[in-house]
């Protein structure tokens, strides 16, 4: 059973790159944490949230390394000794990373409310037309060329 998606119209040829992109994004990292969602925000536009709560932004790094968008995370020690009762918050570090396909290119990245958001956009390049001379009189002037093929042995 084939997959529904924004990108199954007919009218999209070509653009099964972004949902592949998608998928690739989606399977890279085996780990949940820290959860993210992907939307598309425009024709060209993609953002990746992160739920990074407790991070700070010299807590996130985000980095692109060859074809990959890597976010890593680790809090910073504060020093202070506590005790705890009960530790139900997670400070763990983490990486996540994201596959980019050719073209896309990373717009920028804000940290607002515990939520990273990196804003990518893919440039599509200017179709380039070619147009071919259509000569009059056909082959008629043409010599003909045969090929000899050898049988398989």
């Amino acid at each position: 059973m084939s997959r529904l998606g924004a990108f199954n119209s007919p009218l999209l040829l070509g653009f099964e790159h972004f949902e592949r992109m998608l998928d690739q994004a989606a399977k890279v990292s085996g780990e949940g944490y820290p959860p993210y969602n992907i939307e598309q925000v425009g024709d060209n536009l993609l953002r990746i949230t992160l739920a990074v709560a407790g991070f700070t932004d010299d807590d996130l790094s985000v980095t692109v390394e060859e074809n990959q968008l890597v976010i890593r995370g680790r809090q910073q020690d504060d020093g202070a000794e506590r005790i705890y009762l009960h530790r139900g918050i997670a400070a763990r570090q983490f990486q996540r990373s994201f596959v980019l396909a050719e073209g896309i290119e990373i717009v920028r990245a804000h940290l607002d409310n515990g939520l990273l958001h990196i804003d990518l956009e893919r440039h599509v390049p200017e179709p380039e037309v070619k147009t071919i001379a259509i000569e009059k009189g056909g082959m008629k002037n043409k010599p003909g060329r045969t090929i000899d093929v050898a049988p398989e042995e």
